[in-house]
């Protein structure tokens, strides 16, 4: 393993989890954080201009293919972890987007959050996935950010026994479970195993959590190869009914596609 140690791999094996410490350096976080409020619309410093709902899918921003998104993508160490937990180096990154969630206020912004699953689990046996959060900011444990049930990939077989059969695949019954919030300094990279119960929370903080979402998964096949370089190319959203974005289409309209590193032409697709 290059960058989990022997003691973070036994915490994601028995957790589902795992936090790596300084993914990116501060230079990365700050570019991506200016990106986020300017692609907004919004000032940092005035907390009135953070609720307008025009530019974001409730906690999730219509923001793909900025450079400072695709440097964080490429950047070796976010690479290395993902690599680590797969335990192979033939990977694709995910073109998704940044999260952010400002404090609740009854007026007009009362998000609670959710918990769900990414995946359909009523398939037998449940296919091996994880995903990844990138803390743009530090993120207390009552800022709204990323909450789970540690280790319930490893009782799921046990836990799916005692559920009715018409129980939904994608969100599960929360009673007996014990769902966390799991807070974080800027830079952390926080990677999960898919069948842990997961989502973000409600936040009664008076600061917004900023994040980013990224997570690597082995190559799909051509047809999904090309969609890929083309979303890149066109700087569109990845294809699917779950990335609506930016009606103003404001990545389309202006720019170059991102510069990729060699690691991250190999991240995407191209080599």
């Amino acid at each position: 393993m290059s960058i989990l140690s022997n003691d973070e791999y036994d915490f994601w094996q028995e957790n589902g989890y795992v936090v790596i410490p300084n993914a990116v350096p501060q230079e990365n976080l700050d570019a991506v954080v200016d990106a986020l409020w300017a692609f907004l619309e919004m000032d940092p410093d005035d907390p009135s201009s953070w609720y307008s709902s025009k530019n974001r899918n409730h906690s999730m921003v219509e923001m793909y293919h900025h450079q400072s998104m695709w440097n964080n993508r490429q950047h070796p160490r976010v690479y290395g972890a993902f690599a680590d937990i797969w335990q192979r180096e033939d990977l694709w990154v995910s073109i998704d987007r940044v999260g952010f969630n400002p404090p609740a206020r009854a007026d007009d912004w009362d998000y609670h959050g959710f918990v769900h699953w990414d995946i359909d689990t009523s398939i037998q046996p449940v296919p091996f996935k994880v995903q990844g959060v990138l803390y743009l900011a530090v993120t207390s444990a009552d800022q709204g950010g990323f909450q789970c049930v540690p280790g319930f990939h490893n009782r799921f077989d046990e836990w799916v026994q005692t559920q009715p059969a018409d129980r939904d695949p994608w969100r599960p019954d929360l009673t007996g479970l014990d769902v966390q919030a799991i807070p974080g300094k800027a830079g952390d990279l926080l990677i999960w195993h898919s069948l842990l119960p997961h989502g973000n929370g409600r936040n009664s903080s008076d600061q917004p959590r900023l994040c980013q979402y990224i997570t690597m998964f082995p190559p799909r096949g051509e047809e999904e190869r090309k969609q890929r370089i083309a979303s890149w190319q066109e700087r569109t959203p990845p294809s699917g009914s779950a990335f609506p974005g930016d009606p103003r289409q404001r990545e389309q309209k202006s720019g170059e596609p991102a510069h990729l590193t060699a690691l991250g032409r190999r991240l995407l697709g191209l080599e």
